[in-house]
């Protein structure tokens, strides 16, 4: 049955509308915090105290989220335990946690805050997106009771949730996202018995959410990309950084890059802890980025996106990672070889000696070519490439492929892998490839100081990571970071 007349001009009309509220490009922010912990403590405290805590952290939120609408931000994502920090035990977290509704009940908590009562923090962050028009993104704790039906059902009768929330600029709760991947000392927490893929639309594209660990993992960041498609992803972290290829600006810049999605990802500002880190990444490169591990302070950043990038003329092309690296015969021997750790993984490495030319390290199935040429050799700083082909097992198991350039910490070999801030060698170019058995390769740049290198490199479609322009300043590491999730 065709539609009548009427009924095709008002679909055609309402279509219209859409299209137009729609928009190309959106602002976004993120606000690194520098959360007011609790006081330690082996006994639950009141509920009222706990509520306290919270709304200091909220006090300065509020702040942040309200200079960001101001500057005219759309969204805003506040970091991973930003509200109550991270010193518990199942217990003692309790006070702090709310029951979280599923946003299919359509729920305001600002105008409606008894409907779901006692939720005060709900209640709060949604009066904070109402009150200045922009989506709230936050991270709480949900609390769901249990009984003895349910055979997973903890001892104490309810699940504990570590939990992110998005509250629309009405302040409606538009998205819930239980983390799957708990970090090691996550005791009080519990995983979702299914991973959840949580999406949800906006005028300028499709969000997808999820936090922190997870980001190593296949669910649900690579279904939420890959099967999804989400325009945008929302990461609430609290990032503990590890160098040389797993701090919070260099692994999520690069992720952004090698999935293809804008991320917009909010740290917390521990620096005691090696927190610090929050950026907001676009795949062509870090639209701007936070790092500081000098002072204790938190840091509000803004920028513009493309509502959809892979529609973008700036989207970068489909790469073949390995069409390069297998078409090209070994360039050097490997009879200077030597073992290294990075991250409690054994490399091969094969040290730089000469102010340029053509390198090859292997390891199993995984050969990484390196060419490059240096500013000025210097004879205080040693590098060299590395390739790793193997299962990761400390702190979570993932299988990886990496191929690096990086610096040494000293000219001692035996240093090769461990933890490095600052160089002083520049290069003219450089040019790294592998022989990748995965499409999830993350490509990092990290220049002296722990600074990105946005629009100094490209990764060419037959998988080779370049330098555009000469690098502007020396290089900590160039690497070829590869998830093969099939292999965990």
């Amino acid at each position: 049955m065709l539609p009548s007349q009427p009924l095709l001009h008002a679909a055609v009309f309402a279509l219209a509308v859409l299209q137009a509220l729609a928009s190309d490009t959106f602002t976004a922010a993120v606000y690194e915090h520098a959360v007011i912990l609790p006081d330690a403590t082996d006994e639950p405290v009141s509920p009222d105290d706990a509520l306290a805590l919270m709304n200091k952290n909220m006090d300065v939120l509020e702040g942040a989220i309200k200079e960001a609408a101001q500057q005219g931000a759309h969204i805003i994502v506040t970091p991973e335990d930003g509200i109550y920090g991270w010193r518990f035990t199942r217990g003692t977290i309790y006070p702090y946690l709310e029951d979280i509704p599923d946003p299919a009940v359509n729920w305001i908590p600002c105008t409606d805050p008894a409907r779901f009562a006692p939720a005060p923090v709900q209640e709060r962050l949604s009066c904070m997106a109402r009150n200045n028009s922009i989506y709230v993104v936050a991270n709480i704790g949900d609390k769901k009771p249990c009984n003895s039906s349910d055979a997973g059902c903890p001892s104490d009768g309810r699940y504990q949730y570590n939990t992110d929330v998005v509250f629309d600029p009405e302040g409606k709760l538009v998205a819930r996202y239980h983390k799957y991947n708990l970090f090691m000392p996550e005791t009080q927490f519990n995983y979702p018995k299914e991973p959840e893929a949580v999406t949800f639309e906006t005028p300028f594209g499709k969000f997808g959410i999820f936090t922190c660990f997870d980001i190593l993992f296949r669910e649900p960041a690579l279904v939420l990309v890959s099967e999804l498609q989400v325009d945008t992803v929302l990461f609430p972290t609290a990032w503990m950084n590890v160098l040389p290829f797993l701090t919070a600006v260099e692994f999520h810049s690069a992720w952004a890059m090698g999935m293809g999605v804008n991320f917009l990802a909010a740290n917390t500002h521990y620096t005691s802890m090696s927190m610090t880190g929050s950026g907001i990444y676009a795949p062509d490169g870090a639209r701007t980025y936070y790092y500081n591990m000098k002072t204790e302070d938190g840091r509000l950043l803004i920028a513009e996106l493309d509502s959809h990038p892979r529609l973008s003329p700036a989207f970068p092309p489909a790469v073949n990672w390995s069409l390069y690296a297998l078409s090209v015969e070994r360039f050097s021997p490997n009879d200077h070889d030597f073992r290294g750790r990075i991250f409690y993984d054994w490399f091969t490495f094969t040290e730089v000696t000469k102010p340029e030319g053509n390198l090859t390290v292997c390891q199993k199935d995984l050969c990484c070519h390196l060419s490059y040429k240096v500013a000025g050799k210097r004879e205080d700083e040693v590098y060299v490439l590395g390739a790793f082909d193997g299962l990761h097992v400390v702190e979570g198991q993932y299988y990886l492929q990496i191929c690096t350039l990086l610096k040494c910490k000293t000219t001692d070999l035996n240093t090769c892998g461990q933890p490095v801030e600052t160089a002083q060698t520049k290069f003219e170019m450089f040019s790294l490839s592998g022989t990748f058995g995965t499409n999830y390769v993350f490509p990092e740049v990290l220049y002296s100081g722990v600074q990105l290198a946005p629009g100094e490199f490209e990764v060419l479609n037959d998988g080779r990571l370049i330098s555009k322009t000469r690098p502007t300043k020396p290089v900590v590491t160039v690497t070829l970071f590869g998830r093969w999730y099939e292999k965990d």
